[in-house]
């Protein structure tokens, strides 16, 4: 049941400025959603905060909710870890034992797993890292990549997730690229990404490798004649051979989290 009486209280909040960053065609139709209950509020990338707060109060209490279920998917995955041999799987993960541990690369930094799936590294470990190691290292068939990029939603299973990729995965990753674009492909070189030639015309493509058989090809092309800018994310085509699509979504909203904040900690708006 939504909170707003019909979508013109919604609309009455909103700046009237038909922006599309919230993914809707015009703000009337975002508040018609809201209102719905398809979208939330907050999901406006204009509204203050002051409203979000007034509609939804201290939402501290969900935040903790999620934490914690993270937290219990987590535990899950190390009781499941705990069952393989990390020696066997050295190879197929693409990783090296060290000191008895099963060392993976991940954006070019090492991190070690011990047989009781407790991750070690340099870096902090959030959970959007954590939750798909671990996983990979559980659904990882040492497939050999085919080399082919395909984009999320032609991937086996990548129907289900599409809708939510594009909003939390393409959209903020391409505004991160409009506003930062000389520091977007500094971000991409930082995490051990490679320049590779350019595929399908883009101005900008990267290969990153967050896990060692998950590379994620990015294509940006920029703004020029009258047309606005793109920006796409590709697959390998054999990706669910070695990670589940879920953990593939999760890994790659992470990321662009990651590169988000490293934006906005730089200041340069």
């Amino acid at each position: 049941m939504s909170e707003f009486a019909n979508a013109m209280e919604v609309f009455k909040l909103l700046d009237k400025s038909n922006c599309r960053d919230c993914g809707e065609k015009t703000c009337l139709a975002f508040a018609g959603a809201v209102y719905q209950g398809k979208r939330q509020l907050s999901e406006c990338p204009k509204i203050s905060k002051e409203i979000i707060r007034q509609y939804h109060g201290d939402q501290s209490q969900e935040a903790t909710s999620i934490e914690l279920e993270m937290n219990g998917i987590v535990e899950d995955l190390k009781k499941q870890v705990r069952s393989v041999d990390l020696i066997s799987i050295a190879d197929r993960t693409g990783g090296r034992i060290v000191n008895n541990k099963l060392v993976i690369k991940t954006l070019g930094k090492d991190i070690g797993i011990d047989s009781q799936g407790n991750l070690y590294s340099d870096i902090h470990l959030h959970q959007w890292i954590t939750i798909p190691l671990l996983s990979y290292l559980l659904d990882c068939k040492g497939a050999p990549l085919s080399e082919t990029w395909v984009p999320f939603r032609e991937l086996k299973n990548g129907k289900t997730f599409a809708p939510l990729f594009e909003q939390r995965c393409e959209k903020p990753l391409k505004k991160v690229a409009d506003t930062y674009t000389d520091l977007f492909e500094d971000m991409v070189h930082l995490f051990n990404g490679r320049q590779v030639e350019k595929h399908y015309q883009a101005d900008i493509s990267l290969v990153l490798h967050p896990l060692p058989k998950v590379p994620i090809l990015i294509c940006y092309w920029k703004p020029e004649d009258g047309l606005e800018s793109s920006l796409h994310l590709f697959f390998d085509a054999a990706v669910e051979d070695n990670l589940n699509i879920r953990a593939v979504y999760s890994l790659t909203a992470g990321l662009v989290i990651m590169f988000e904040k490293i934006s906005l900690r730089h200041g340069l708006r």
